[in-house]
């Protein structure tokens, strides 16, 4: 399917004011690097959402807009039905700049300062950020360990379970049975789940998300809860702004639109980014598709250079998402000293692990040509060669 579209030739995207090209000096203290970082990828967007673009464009008119209108709540039901098999009751739907600003809202809602709020670890930064930026505790807990989890949660003062599904950075798709038994948890200590799933149209062949609305639905109800989350990871538009969730409780809902329209002046959103949304969901299936077929052969690539090149570390690709997670423990590197080789002289920009909490890793987004996927991880191999301490170096 990938053979329909073209995601071979290389898009420049310098001089565009993108995070990844243009401001990797700000991050990485060097300018002209290769960048393999924030988490946008240099394909275009569909071209579906490309032609609906125009046409809004060719109107003419951006006044102010809303998005509480059926032709974007309809494309979500449609999206949840066809790709989940979920049925989304559209009344629970609301609207906001980005996930990490309906992030931001929710924990106000739901915690004071001081009080725990519980992540999946390693956790992506920006989590870090918020939660720690406005006065909450941070609890992580790693992925996988269920005990760990419940004894996070049964402290008396841990009141939000951030849960990032699929995770990032590790791109682990959580099975049906570990969501239910995380909403059991959540239930009986009476903690709110905040369901971050923004990466979950780029689950892989073999894996299945489950929408946290069919979790709590088959459970039978799960205290309060919320979904955030956008297209515009999955169809690669962030620069349009624009993210929407889901709040179960109808009282909370009301307040999460109230500070949203008045405390934070939102009342009209980017009407670009709903025009995107909805033939994003309406009509971008077929790229979508597309696109994670040839992210999957990418990742692939990865699987068997490092598999030649670096056999100790095993590494396997991820279930979900575009961003290679790699650990580099096996082999004694010394993280400070990579980043010195990778910058210095491979001219590649890699994020560290130190950045969502785990040093000795690194991510690598492969979301791009195949050929830059093919100059990054050589370099990437040439500098944990020229550093590892493992005996087995060389």
């Amino acid at each position: 399917m990938a053979a329909l579209y073209d995601f071979d030739t290389a898009v420049d995207r310098r001089g565009t004011w993108c995070v990844q090209w243009d401001g990797v000096a700000d991050r990485f203290g060097a300018d002209g690097l290769l960048p393999f970082t924030i988490s946008d990828m240099d394909f275009a967007t569909a071209p579906e959402v490309l032609d609906a673009l125009r046409a809004r464009l060719e109107h003419g008119v951006f006044g102010y807009t809303t998005w509480q209108q059926d032709d974007f709540r309809s494309a979500i039901a449609h999206w949840y039905a066809t790709r989940y098999g979920t049925d989304i009751d559209t009344g629970q739907l609301v609207y906001g700049p980005s996930v990490l600003s309906q992030l931001s809202q929710l924990l106000q809602m739901w915690t004071e300062e001081g009080e725990g709020v519980v992540v999946h670890t390693p956790a992506y930064d920006g989590f870090r950020k918020a939660i720690t930026g406005l006065g909450r505790e941070l609890r992580g807990v790693p992925v996988g360990d269920e005990e760990a989890l419940e004894r996070e949660l049964a402290r008396a003062d841990a009141k939000v379970l951030v849960l990032c599904s699929p995770h990032n950075p590790t791109g682990r798709v959580w099975t049906a049975g570990e969501l239910a038994r995380t909403a059991a948890l959540a239930q009986r200590y009476g903690v709110a789940v905040i369901s971050d799933e923004i990466h979950a149209d780029f689950v892989h062949e073999g894996q299945v998300h489950v929408p946290w609305p069919r979790v709590v639905g088959e459970g039978g109800g799960a205290g309060r809860w919320a979904v955030v989350t956008s297209a515009s990871k999955s169809f690669n538009f962030p620069a349009l702004t624009g993210s929407y969730g889901l709040v179960g409780d109808p009282g909370d809902r009301a307040e999460f639109l109230r500070r949203m329209e008045t405390a934070e002046g939102l009342a009209s959103p980017a009407v670009l980014s709903l025009t995107a949304h909805i033939a994003a969901y309406r009509e971008g299936g077929a790229w979508l598709d597309a696109v994670r077929e040839y992210v999957a052969g990418n990742l692939a690539y990865v699987a068997e250079r490092l598999g030649a090149a670096l056999p100790e570390l095993g590494w396997v690709p991820p279930q979900a998402g575009y961003l290679a997670w790699i650990d580099l423990r096996p082999l004694g590197v010394d993280e400070d000293a990579l980043q010195r080789v990778l910058v210095e002289r491979e001219k590649v920009a890699v994020m560290r692990g130190s950045v969502y909490g785990a040093p000795g890793f690194v991510r690598l987004n492969v979301g791009c040509p195949r050929e830059k996927v093919v100059l990054g991880v050589e370099a990437l191999v040439r500098a944990v060669r020229s550093t590892e301490s493992s005996p087995s170096a060389g």
